[in-house]
C-alpha cells in the first residue's frame, strides 16, 4: 500500500488555484507517467543496492564456511602431533634398552620401570586416564566390560578384579576396563 508521504503528489485543482494567485510561486506538476517512471527508479535503485548486500553476505558466509572447513581438516591432521612428540621419549628409552644388549636383568627391569614411568607421565599430559575400578566398585557397563561372572563374598553385580585396565580420553572410553563381576547370591 502506498502512502502520500512516499511518493510525490500531484496538485489538484483546488491547490492550484490558490497559489495561482500569488505571484512567482510556480508548482510543478508531474503527469501520472513520470511519477511512476521516479519511483521505478528509486525501487530499482533501492533492489541494487539490497542484491549487492545479499551477495556480499553470500561471499562472506561462502568464505567463512571454506575458512572453518579448512581449521578442521588442519585440526584433524595435526591433533596427534602433541601426543606423538610425548611418546618419543619412550620410544628413545626403549631403543636404549636395545642397544646394550649384555645388560642385567635387574638394569633391564630398572629401564622397563622407567620407560613406564615416562609412558604414564605422557598420557596424563594427554589426559588420557586409566579406568581401574577397586573391587567393590559397581559395575557400569559404560566403562567396564564383564569377562565373567562369578561367587563372591560382596554386593551382586560389583567389580571382583580388573584383568586389563581400560583407558579415557575426554570423558570418551578409548577402552573399557575388563574385568570379573560378582554373581547375585
Amino acid at each position: 500500500m502506498t502512502t502520500p508521504e512516499n511518493h510525490p503528489t500531484v496538485p489538484n485543482s483546488a491547490d492550484q488555484a490558490a497559489t495561482a494567485s500569488e505571484p512567482g510561486v510556480e508548482i510543478p506538476t508531474l503527469s501520472a507517467e513520470q511519477i511512476l517512471t521516479q519511483r521505478l527508479a528509486e525501487l530499482e535503485a533501492k533492489h541494487a543496492e539490497v542484491s549487492d548486500a545479499y551477495l556480499r553476505a553470500k561471499a562472506e558466509a561462502e568464505n567463512t564456511r571454506r575458512r572453518a572447513d579448512e581449521d578442521i581438516s588442519k585440526a584433524r591432521k595435526f591433533a596427534i602431533e602433541s601426543f606423538a612428540e610425548s611418546l618419543l621419549p619412550v620410544k628413545d628409552s626403549l631403543e636404549a634398552a636395545i642397544a646394550m644388549p649384555e645388560a642385567k636383568v635387574e638394569q633391564v627391569l630398572e629401564g622397563v620401570h622407567a620407560t613406564l614411568r615416562q609412558l604414564g607421565a605422557a598420557l596424563d599430559r594427554n589426559k588420557v586416564l586409566q579406568i581401574a575400578p577397586p573391587a567393590g566398585t559397581k559395575f557400569d557397563p559404560h566403562q567396564h566390560q564383564a569377562i565373567s561372572v562369578v561367587p563372591a563374598d560382596q554386593d551382586a553385580n560389583t567389580v571382583v578384579a580388573v584383568l586389563q585396565k581400560g583407558y579415557l580420553i575426554a570423558d570418551r572410553v578409548l577402552r573399557p576396563a575388563l574385568v570379573t563381576v560378582a554373581a547375585p547370591k
